[in-house]
Parts: structure tokens; C-alpha cells; sequence
């Protein structure tokens, strides 16, 4: 079997007197798509951020690339792209600049990029859009940026919060295509989504997070049906939240 690309061993976080995560256990493989669900608030965000390196855990042991990661060093860093909730591209440079800036940095340290047009155009950005400013694209487009960006570092461990958020259908179809052809390439990838049909469709693992920690999961076994109705019923199980919206969602 494979060495996994990150894990987490019995990994807690709070906040103050709040408790975020507890006892969380969660390893991400090589060539394998786990889609993470939990209501909002149930800790996701947390756990993405400390598979980044951007928080710490209050407990716990953190394993990147087969060794323990008590600091997220720039080598590991190198071989993982993160995109969270915001964008963080700059608004005044167009798509291409964006990509490039982030290419020159990765050269400063020795590292390369894939081109910036091929990986912009592969998320689906069409040639007149990569030359315009940021600041003038729809929420949907700049997901689509910050996207491409991610995956022009060829990462092995690709880590995705809400990445279907704002995307048009033919745009969270095409975000699926692409990361089957990152599980393709040997990439290991966690997203989180309230897209039930995206998830069910690309992911060989499904867990619900809920109390702070990973209550259940659902693997995929070959048959693509069986583990939509597996799924499901995973998903029903997710805290009625108003604050959550099911796209597709089981009936």
C-alpha cells in the first residue's frame, strides 16, 4: 500500500472554551479523492487549515509525505496547494499575471510551474478572459483562477474547501473532470462540498464530520450506485443547519 501523503493521529483543536476537533484520525492516500461533509461549523475549515500548516493542532500528530510534521517546512509546503473559502488572487492583476507571479515565486525557489495559459484554459478560462483584471470577474471565474493556480504546482496533496462554490453546472463538471485526472496523476485530494452529485461521482471516500470528530464513512467498492445509496444515507445524517445548502442533494 501506498505511503500516505498527509494523516492525522488523534488530532484536537479548540478555540478558547469551544471545542473544534477531537480525536480526529484521517489519512489521505496517493491517487484517491475523500470528500469530507459536516454542517457549518462542524470544524471542516479547522481541519483543513491544520493539514496546510496554517494552524497548529492543540493535540495530536500530524504526518506530510511520510514523516511527522510538527511545522509545515517550505519543502512540504512546495508539494501541497490548499484553496480555501477566499480567492486571495489580486484583484488589479489579470489571470495570467496572477498564475505568472505565482510561477516567479515558485522559481525564486527552484521549483517549477506548469504554463499559465494551459492550466487557465484547462479550468475553462477562455482566451480573452485571461488578459483582464481580476477585480472585473464573477465570483464563479475567480474560483476558476485561484483553481488553476492550485494545480499548476502539480501538488501530491491537493486540499480543497468548498471548491463547486459558485460554479455553474458545466463549471463544477469540468472541475470534476480535472480532478479525476489528478487522482489520475497520483494526486491525493480532500474536498470538502455541499455538491451531494459532485461528490458521489469523483470520490472513492466520503466522511461525515460531525461533534468535532469523523463519525462515519463510506468507501466506494467498485459499484457507483451502491455507494450513491450508501452515501445517502450518510447524508442524511448531516445536522439540519439553515445556514447549509444541498445542491443535488438525495431525495
Amino acid at each position: 500500500m501506498s505511503e500516505a501523503a498527509a494523516a492525522l493521529h488523534g488530532v484536537a483543536q479548540r478555540f478558547g472554551r469551544k471545542v473544534v476537533l477531537r480525536g480526529v484520525d484521517l489519512e489521505l492516500r496517493p491517487g484517491g479523492i475523500v470528500g469530507l461533509v459536516g454542517a457549518n461549523g462542524s470544524g471542516k475549515t479547522t481541519l483543513f487549515a491544520i493539514l496546510s500548516g496554517l494552524l497548529q493542532p492543540d493535540a495530536g500528530e500530524r504526518r506530510l509525505f511520510g514523516r511527522a510534521a510538527d511545522e509545515v517546512d517550505a519543502p512540504a509546503r512546495a508539494r501541497l496547494a490548499y484553496v480555501a473559502h477566499a480567492t486571495q488572487l489580486y484583484g488589479a492583476l489579470s489571470a495570467r499575471e496572477n498564475l505568472r507571479l505565482f510561477a516567479d515565486l515558485r522559481a525564486a525557489a527552484g521549483l517549477s510551474t506548469r504554463p499559465a495559459d494551459e492550466v487557465l484554459r484547462e479550468l475553462g478560462l477562455s482566451p480573452e478572459a485571461l488578459g483582464r483584471p481580476v477585480a472585473t470577474f464573477s465570483r464563479g471565474m475567480a474560483q476558476r483562477v485561484a483553481l488553476a493556480r492550485a494545480l499548476a504546482a502539480r501538488p501530491e496533496l491537493l486540499l480543497l474547501d468548498e471548491p463547486f462554490t459558485a460554479l455553474d453546472a458545466a463549471g463544477r463538471g469540468l472541475l470534476s473532470r480535472v480532478l479525476l485526472d489528478e487522482r489520475s496523476r497520483g494526486a491525493a485530494v480532500l474536498l470538502s462540498s455541499h455538491d451531494f452529485d459532485a461528490l458521489v461521482q469523483i470520490c472513492d471516500r466520503i466522511v461525515l464530520l460531525e461533534g468535532g470528530a469523523l463519525a462515519r464513512s463510506v468507501e466506494h467498492r467498485g459499484d457507483r450506485e451502491d455507494f450513491r445509496r450508501r452515501a445517502a444515507a450518510l447524508w442524511h445524517d448531516l445536522p439540519a443547519d439553515p445556514g447549509d445548502t444541498l445542491v443535488d442533494g438525495p431525495r
